[in-house]
């Protein structure tokens, strides 16, 4: 039997349960639904959704989807794809994207369906990256509809750094609670 530390809910659909890796936090009020994979040292924030219900989701490894967020798919045609070390901001919505090793998508940013973020690309805070754009590595976006602005600096690209390790250990603090430990089937 394998320790996870899961105290949101998750619910199977249409015979498609969850699947969670080493050490993945789930907060108290977090949903994740149907044919979704959680990498290692991965949390869900309280109040978020994980819905994959039409379509997958795979969520990497050292990834933190922050409070309220909502993760979605297209049936069919978008399912989410997250890389490793990405880093989504609280009450952000993803729906059928794919975010690469290292993005960063700030609080309140809308991802549409198709869009593609690259590596240590940074999504600006309430920005709406619009259907089908694909986003270079390494650039600031920012606006409605979302806009490249620039190349990110080095202080933005360690910002990305620091906040992937950083909720990796706010994950580990709270699964030092026992609360926060079951046992999985």
């Amino acid at each position: 039997m394998q320790e996870v530390h899961l105290a949101g809910n998750i619910l199977e659909y249409m015979g498609k349960r969850p699947f969670f890796k080493e050490n993945v936090f789930l907060a108290p009020g977090s949903l994740v639904v149907g044919d979704v994979t959680i990498g290692k040292d991965s949390s869900i924030w309280f109040q978020t959704l994980v819905r994959g219900d039409v379509n997958y989701i795979r969520i990497g490894d050292n990834v933190n989807i922050q409070d309220m967020t909502v993760v979605h798919v297209s049936k069919n045609t978008h399912p989410v794809e997250i890389g490793d070390n990405v880093s989504v901001g609280h009450r952000a919505v993803l729906h059928g994207c794919k975010l690469k090793d290292n993005a960063f998508v700030g609080m309140g940013a809308i991802v549409m369906d198709g869009v593609e973020i690259g590596e240590y690309s940074f999504v600006a805070a309430g920005a709406m990256v619009t259907p089908g754009k694909i986003i270079p590595p390494g650039v600031m976006v920012m606006g409605s509809p979302a806009k490249i602005v620039r190349d990110i600096t080095e202080q933005e690209r360690q910002l990305i750094d620091r906040t992937a390790a950083n909720y990796v250990n706010y994950k580990n603090n709270y699964l030092e609670d026992s609360f926060y430990r079951i046992s999985a089937l």
